[in-house]
Formats: C-alpha cells, structure tokens, sequence
C-alpha cells in the first residue's frame, strides 16, 4: 500500500508562545528553529505574527537569513493580517517569503468583531493576496474560528471556500480556534471540505480545550487532510495545542497508510530544550515526553518485564530516545530494585536484598522518593547496621529549635537492657544530643569518643530529597573510625551515625 504523506507544520514559536508568560528570546528562537527543521525534520515551522514588536522582526530576520542560507525559506511562516499590505510590507523586511493570512471562518466572528459583509471580507482578501504575488511572498489563508463556522454557519464557509479557492493561494489552514470540536465533527467536517475541493490543500489545526486535539487529529487525517498543526509539549493559549509527540506516535502506530518526516528519537531533546527556555513545566505524567511514562512503579510489573516483557506496548523509550526505568518506593518489591541493582552492576543475596527491600519500603511510607543513586548508600547503611551486634538503643528524642533559645534535646536511650534520659541544650539540636548523650555516659563512668569530623551529603546524581548520608569520624585513645547514618532528615542520619559508633565501642 502506498502511504500517504503528511506535512507537518511546528507552530510552537508563533501559537506556542501564546501559552501564558511564555516569550521566546531571538536567540532562543533561532536555535529553536534550527533545531525543529534540522534535528527534528517537521516539514514548515511557523516563527512569529507580523507586526508585534521589534524584537519579533529581529527574531524573524534572524530565522531568514539563516533559512536563507540552508536553503529552508520556504518552510519559515509568519502569521498575516487583513491590512491593506501593512503585514506584508513587514514581513518582506523582515525575509520571510510565506504569509499564513488570518481571516474570518466563522459568520459570528465577521459580524460582531470586522463588521463587515461577507463580500467586503473577500474582496480585503483578494487585495492582500495579489499584492502578496506581486512581492514574491506565498500565501496559505487561516479560516480562524473555523469549526465553530461548520457548526453554526457552514453556508458563509463553504461560499468563502468557494471564493478561496479560484485565488493563488498554496493552502487552507482549518483551526479548530476555541477546541470545541468533537473527534466526530472533526472527521465529517474535514471529509466534507476534501471530498468538495479535491485539488485544494487543506491544513488541520486542533486546539486541547476538551482534551480532545490528538483524538481529533486522528479523524482529521482520516477524513483526508493534507497537514497538520503541532506545537513542542502542547503549548499555546489556554489548554494548548495539539502535541507533536503525542501526535508522531499515534500515526506512526495507528495510522499505518501516512507516513511523516519527525524524527521520533530527537522529540525528547527538543521537549526538554522548549521547557527550558520557557520555564513551561512538562507534567510527569504527560505522554512520550513526561518524566514518568517510562517508569515502572509497581513491583509486579518490573517481575513481568523480566518475564517475556509482559507489561512492554510499541512504545518502546528508545523510540524517543529515552530508557526505561524502575521506581524505587513503597509499592516496587523485590523485582524493581533488582533492575536498578542490574544497571548499577551490583549484586545481593536473598537476604540482604530483603532487608534493601524493607528499607526502601519504610521510606516510601514517609512518602519520600528514593532513586537508582540512593541505592548504594541504602546498601551500605543496611548491610553495615546488619554487621553491629546492638546493645545500645536510642529509643527515643525530642529535638528543639526556637527563635531567642539555644537548641535542646531530651533522650531516651538503652544500654545493654537499662534506661536512661537526660535532658540538654546545645549548640545545635545534635549538639544538644551529644551533651544529652555525655550526661548518660557520665553517669555510667563511660567515656564517649571525641568527634573529629562531620560530613553531611546526598547521593551524587540524585534529584531527590529523599536521603542524606551524614558521615562521622570519632577518636578514640586507640583508633579513629567512622560510621555513617541514612535518613531523610540531616540530624537524624547524624544520630542514627552515633548510635553505631555506640554499638561499635
């Protein structure tokens, strides 16, 4: 079967920007073009609106002349308006050579905010596109609020479409403006206009509002569109637009008989690089780009990925260059944490694979996350508490800080089946715990070991706040030594650190 080509149209630098507080810089623009021409291969990339600001004509002129020299002019596009010329003599300064002129697809619109009749409309049209030939610039013409047009005045459509297409324009570009429509008025309006104007190139452009914009892409290219509107991650005013990744994926999975020129494996980067120049956040959960989507939570599913991949689908990570992952948390098991201990290259016995597992799962019950590079420091931490043979127990403490009063701990603790508390203030709350600590030892003729060094971190490469390691090196009259604490607050981990250097004196 021979497949039908789709051209793809990126329209993060023009609609995309209309996300709220989002604003490209010129550079940030230039780069963001390269990359979706170049790195990413959709087909047209539409960079800006005519007329806005200077910084705009400078981004535009920057793109130009780069696209210029590539050879890419023809797919750089900028939004137009019906003004006598105005746009166009803009954007011929600026070196864009493809007007996307917005007009007026709905009766409603024309009426209450132009005023004008529907042949008044067209004849401001006709103007701007003959002077748009004389000037070398190619015009594709937004029907804006089209799909509210299809509903509630088809008859003003379908005699403007009439109209448009006895003129020199390339394309129509259909916008669903407010994301009203349902995926089954996508696919019977759009199948009505391309079976009507077979020779015309028609052009969807879907908006989320009803979450509904990959859905109704699908039926708009079945209905037989020539095109496609996207933006990186979604963006744009309100709910955003159709997402190029999310869109790539179901064509490349469902639609077997289109075919599109994105290349899958850069859509990740490009994501990554649209949300930081935006500071537009990317949901965790949102499809192909999210940080979770490729992380297994629950235990049995890492057990059936080991298992014949019984939880894999087509949407294998290093489609989109990615990998997949195992959570570490209360719900992983066993068979989540082998994965990570795979990747890491280290081994355990049942036993201590045990005792990992318990240690993960407690944390995850304080609801903290723990990655791939906290595991070595569980590890040591569990393996190294497995060693001790416990005598002393800290049984329980109250730590105080407060605004004017110096820091205070009272402490519980057991030794070798006694029971002591003490109360002390300090200069810091684990200082306090130390002179809590010294009072008890005192009592019992025991010298404690003196701290010589405290170090506090947390696992290189980790991007949680789960745990923190805090090392201590004490001396005594022999040796010095050290031992290590694991928690999620910084002086806990320092007195679970001192209660094995208790156990070890």
């Amino acid at each position: 079967m021979k497949k039908r080509t789709i051209e793809i149209m990126d329209t993060t630098l023009r609609d995309g920007e209309q996300t709220s507080g989002v604003s490209f810089s010129a550079s940030e623009k230039l780069t963001l073009a390269k990359l979706l021409l170049e790195e990413l291969k959709v087909d047209r990339i539409e960079v800006a609106s005519a007329r806005v600001s200077e910084g705009e004509f400078q981004a535009v002129k920057n793109i130009t002349d780069w696209a210029a020299s590539e050879g890419y002019l023809s797919k750089v596009e900028v939004l137009t308006f019906v003004d006598g010329g105005v746009s166009l003599d803009w954007m011929q300064k600026a070196g864009a050579k493809v007007q996307n002129l917005l007009t007026k697809g709905s009766l409603n619109h024309l009426t209450h905010q132009l005023k004008k009749t529907p042949e008044q409309h067209f004849k401001d049209i006709e103007t701007v596109v003959a002077k748009a030939q004389k000037l070398g610039i190619e015009t594709n013409v937004y029907l804006e609020d089209w799909s509210n047009g299809m509903r509630n005045s088809r008859e003003y459509v379908l005699q403007f479409l009439d109209f448009l297409t006895t003129q020199p324009i390339k394309r129509i570009l259909l916008p669903d403006t407010l994301g009203i429509l349902t995926h089954f008025e996508a696919g019977e309006f759009i199948k009505l206009i391309v079976e009507r104007y077979p020779d015309t190139h028609f052009d969807f452009h879907g908006h989320n509002d009803y979450d509904l914009s990959v859905a109704n892409v699908m039926e708009a290219l079945r209905a037989g569109c020539h095109g496609l509107h996207l933006t990186v991650n979604g963006m744009g005013e309100r709910a955003g637009n159709a997402p190029l990744a999310s869109v790539a994926a179901v064509i490349n999975d469902f639609l077997p008989e289109i075919s599109i020129g994105v290349k899958e494996s850069s859509l990740y980067k490009v994501s990554k690089l649209v949300s930081a120049f935006t500071g537009f956040g990317i949901p965790d959960n949102k499809p192909i780009v999210g940080g979770n989507v490729f992380t297994q939570t629950a235990g049995i599913h890492a057990d059936g990925d080991s298992k014949k991949n019984l939880y894999f689908n087509d949407l294998l990570p290093e489609r989109f260059g990615r990998k997949r992952e195992y959570a570490l948390g209360k719900t992983s098991g066993k068979a989540n944490i082998q994965k990570n201990l795979q990747e890491l290259g280290l081994t355990l016995n049942e036993e201590e694979l045990k005792k990992v597992t318990e240690r993960i799962i407690e944390l995850g019950d304080k609801k903290e996350r723990v990655t791939k590079d906290d595991l070595p420091y569980i590890i040591s931490d569990v393996l190294d508490t497995d060693r001790l043979q416990q005598r002393v127990f800290v049984k329980s403490y109250v730590l105080t800080h407060s605004k004017g009063l110096k820091p205070s701990t009272t402490l519980s603790i057991e030794i070798e089946g006694k029971t002591y508390e003490e109360n002390a203030q300090g200069d810091g709350q684990f200082d306090a715990f130390i002179n809590a600590l010294r009072k008890v030892y005192k009592k019992e003729n025991r010298e404690l070991p003196k701290l010589i060094d405290y170090a506090v971190r947390i696992p290189p490469g980790s991007n949680s706040d789960a745990l923190c390691e805090t090392v201590i090196t004490w001396q005594t009259h022999e040796k010095d030594f050290t031992t290590r604490g694991l928690d999620s607050d910084q002086t806990v981990s320092a007195i679970k650190a001192t209660e094995k250097m208790l156990n070890l004196v």
